[in-house]
């Protein structure tokens, strides 16, 4: 018997919905119906988001099929939305790194998403996918290092950048080009993000750059 779950509201933990709807179609196509852009009950989306998130995860097979149903939400005009969609992405990728060259374009667009909270989880989930994807290790970077070309206002770019700046800590020890990451954390050491300043402090300590 299939179990049933009630998506509108919170009695079932979100790794169990995802481990339910490995063997329910109907419910896994409920849960990607609960993150589209359209309007969702909050409930639903928060159960649909976390449940695609954890099966990304724990359970990357069964979401690969919909690879290209996730990238598309990063045009998406919602969000939340484009949050889910990072994470996913960024979690498939490890099982699949080969996928996500064709894709980064669209991806690092993020960065210059009118959203702080994406643009942000873009930078910050970069990191993942560069581990995942090391021949594009260094390209990664260079995105992350070229935030300032984007659109954000000074103190929007200020609290994006200490994601940024977590990001590059990730890399670092790996990283071909660790001047220019030094050079570009030393350089917010005068943001208007008083986040990204202790990480800028942190950094340099940890390397004693």
């Amino acid at each position: 018997m299939v179990a049933q779950v009630d998506l509108e509201n919170k009695l079932v933990p979100p790794d169990r919905i995802a481990e339910i709807a490995l063997d329910n179609p109907s419910l896994l196509q409920e849960l990607l119906s609960g993150v589209a852009p359209q309007s969702q009950k909050s409930a639903r989306r928060e159960n649909c988001s976390q449940a695609l998130m954890a099966m990304a995860e724990t359970w990357p097979e069964t979401l690969l099929p919909h690879w290209e149903y996730f990238i598309n939400l990063f045009k998406s005009n919602n969000g939340s939305s484009k949050y889910v969609a990072i994470y996913v992405i960024s979690s498939l990728t490890k099982a699949a790194p080969e996928q996500f060259a064709n894709n980064l374009n669209e991806y690092f667009s993020l960065l210059d998403d009118e959203s702080v909270m994406v643009a942000s989880h873009a930078a910050l989930n970069a990191a993942k996918i560069a581990i995942a994807c090391p021949l594009l290790q260094t390209e990664i970077i260079n995105r992350l290092l070229q935030v300032d070309q984007t659109h954000h206002d000074p103190n929007h770019l200020g609290l994006v950048k200490a994601y940024v700046i977590e990001a590059l800590d990730i890399l670092y020890p790996t990283a071909s080009n660790q001047s220019e990451i030094v050079n570009f954390v030393r350089a917010q050491i005068q943001s208007p993000s008083a986040k990204t300043i202790k990480l800028v402090k942190m950094f340099i300590k940890k390397y004693n750059s």
